[in-house]
């Protein structure tokens, strides 16, 4: 095979449109515009969802119940075949993953999962952890410590307080 072999995969060029060039190009007269009206003029643009000025379907629909996307936690996620290359022995947190590039951008933590090898005896610190991750990582005689995440206290603290509360009106006042 040689650069002058090369040729695109078929179907994939084609000729431009050539718009305005007599009526029996099939792209004539309006050249494909349509007739009259604001976008048959030059430079139109009506963004997505514009209905002239009628109030827009997606603000007619009545808006209801609620959705959950705005408090999903997000993890990187870090295979497991990625941490051998790390010293053995090695205390493996978020910090020390962001440092070699395994884990970027914004996110609630770190979450490992189970693609791989494990050839490596490491401490692991993170947020999450899948089972057959957890399961390779101490059978090379490492240890898992999963970190507990702002989220996850504050739900475990409004439990523990909406149980207080409830033994609290459960139990007669005494007299």
């Amino acid at each position: 095979m040689r650069l002058h072999n090369l040729k695109p995969r078929p179907g994939a060029k084609h000729r431009r449109k050539r718009l305005g060039q007599g009526e029996s190009s099939g792209h004539g007269k309006t050249a494909g515009r349509g007739g009259k009206g604001q976008t048959a003029r030059s430079g139109s643009s009506i963004r997505i969802g514009f209905e002239g000025g009628q109030m827009p379907l997606i603000r007619r629909i009545p808006k209801r119940g609620f959705n959950n996307a705005a408090f999903t936690t997000f993890y990187s996620a870090v295979n497991v075949e990625d941490l051998n290359q790390f010293e053995d022995g090695a205390r493996v947190d978020e910090v020390a993953l962001r440092s070699v590039g395994l884990a970027n951008g914004r996110s609630h933590g770190i979450k490992i999962l189970g693609s791989g090898d494990l050839t490596k005896k490491l401490t692991l610190v993170v947020s999450a952890i899948s089972a057959s991750a957890k399961t390779k990582v101490e059978a090379r005689g490492g240890s898992v410590e999963i970190l507990v995440s702002k989220a996850a206290k504050s739900t475990a603290d409004n439990a523990g307080k909406k149980a207080a509360s409830l033994a609290a009106k459960k139990t007669p006042a005494k007299q």
